[in-house]
């Protein structure tokens, strides 16, 4: 019998931030001034913050040093042509547009490639790359596999494409109004959930057959890549940085908040194979973001995503990254609380609706999960369902998304293993206690991405 070996992180800690310990009456005034939304809490008032981990990552002395090589001269930063250098060499693009980070990239290709009444298959929907489609007049359609809606089905690859489901489509509408589909690597709203190579290589089959562009959403491609090395066949001895330059090289376009994978607190880019949507992009991003050679980044700031691309793709690196997810995951499953399986890359997904199973989703299930959890310990964690799903334009309707989730997302290289045991055992705090939980209603309402600054109240 082989004997299962302990890991640990392949870093060493050089400096410590402080956090604050707060009680349990004090926490329910502050989640009472934010409205009962997490996003509005103040971050001194949190004790292990796992909103999100866009931005919240720690930077290696690498990249500490590189911020001292900041090339700040308002055009032709050194740092821009390293950063399109390791574009090249790593994820394969021809060129590259700096913005401040995805949600700029997402914005700019949106303008450029929709016409008005397009539609834009995807695999499943995101908050922010869904309004900014909407805006340009396309409609999203979902194209991902059934079984991303499950929570309990265990298919390694639940951010596959449906192919049949991508053929309907083009059949229905016509080629010539599907301007894209876009592909996400691992799938945020799916629980940070993978898409194969070989599904990724179908699609492109597919595509090149009615000329429809692949735009990638790269933000955690490094992830998916780990679970395309752990899951898929013929790609165990392959690495991390070999696998996502091959997922790269199958994509025409990709947008990229680098402030998750390239580990760094801001920046992004929008990075294209396609010389006439480079062309307009340039003149784009000088109106919306800065000069295309910094398109709203510092010159340092670009210095630090150069260097973290390059960490972000040892194999070691994320082992330990996406292996203290798992180790979060587990440890919920042994004490028999609902969550997404298989284990996704980015954080443990929490299933609302099995967790307070009496409350409708018009009751807001996930959102008030997060808020008890907040009460209970001091985590902030954030929702994923009824709320962050918003409404369709045209009915003004609420989107009522399958999957009602409580994201617990942690960021990269910040906490310890017992920051996530004290996590797992405050979640399980909340799940003893989950029959007296009652739910919310909204008191405000904003039109757009209304999850970021609505504010509720808990029902009679």
């Amino acid at each position: 019998m082989v004997e299962k070996r302990s890991w640990a992180e392949p870093w060493k800690i050089k400096m410590v931030e402080p956090i604050k310990m707060t009680t349990k009456e004090e926490r329910l005034e502050y989640i009472k001034e934010a409205g009962y939304n997490t996003f509005l809490l103040k971050s001194e008032d949190v004790y292990i913050d796992l909103l999100t981990d866009s931005g919240t990552n720690a930077m290696s002395d690498r990249q500490w040093a590189g911020l001292m090589m900041g090339d700040e001269a308002y055009a032709g930063s050194r740092n821009f042509y390293h950063l399109e250098k390791t574009i090249k060499e790593y994820y394969s693009y021809k060129h590259l547009i700096p913005t401040h980070q995805g949600r700029g990239a997402e914005h700019m290709l949106s303008q450029i490639m929709i016409k008005e009444g397009d539609y834009v298959p995807g695999n499943m929907y995101f908050t922010t790359t869904r309004l900014h489609q909407e805006l340009a007049g396309g409609k999203f359609v979902d194209v991902i596999v059934d079984e991303a809606h499950d929570t309990e089905s265990l298919h390694p690859f639940k951010g596959d494409v449906d192919l049949n489901k991508m053929q309907n489509l083009i059949d229905k509408v016509g080629a010539e109004n599907i301007p894209y589909v876009c592909i996400a690597t691992a799938v945020n709203m799916a629980g940070g959930q993978p898409i194969s190579l070989s599904n990724l290589k179908d699609l492109r089959k597919l595509c090149d057959k009615y000329n429809i562009d692949i735009v990638h959403d790269m933000t955690r491609v490094a992830e998916n890549a780990y679970f395309i090395q752990d899951r898929e066949d013929g790609y165990a001895d392959k690495s991390i940085k070999e696998i996502v330059y091959e997922i790269c090289s199958l994509t025409d376009h990709a947008t990229m908040s680098s402030k998750k994978d390239a580990l760094v607190n801001i920046g992004g880019f929008l990075a294209t194979n396609n010389e006439d949507v480079f062309v307009k992009a340039q003149n784009m991003v000088v109106m919306y973001e800065g000069l295309h050679t910094y398109g709203g980044m510092a010159g340092r700031d670009m210095e630090a995503v150069a260097i973290g691309i390059k960490e972000s793709v040892e194999d070691d690196h994320m082992k330990s990254r996406v292996g203290q997810v798992l180790y979060l995951g587990e440890r919920l499953i042994d004490m028999g609380i609902p969550i997404i399986q298989p284990i996704g890359s980015h954080g443990v997904f929490l299933d609302a609706k099995k967790f307070l199973p009496h409350l409708t989703q018009d009751e807001l299930p996930a959102q008030t999960l997060a808020s008890e959890i907040y009460i209970e310990s001091g985590v902030r964690t954030m929702e994923r369902g009824i709320v962050s799903a918003g409404r369709n334009k045209e009915t003004g309707e609420h989107y009522r998304p399958a999957l009602e989730l409580v994201r617990v997302t942690i960021p990269r290289r910040v906490y310890t293993q017992a920051h996530m045991d004290v996590v797992a055992e405050s979640i399980a705090d909340v799940f003893a206690r989950r029959d007296n939980i009652k739910g919310l209603k909204f008191t405000y309402e904003p039109e757009y991405l209304r999850f970021f600054q609505a504010r509720f109240e808990p029902l009679q």
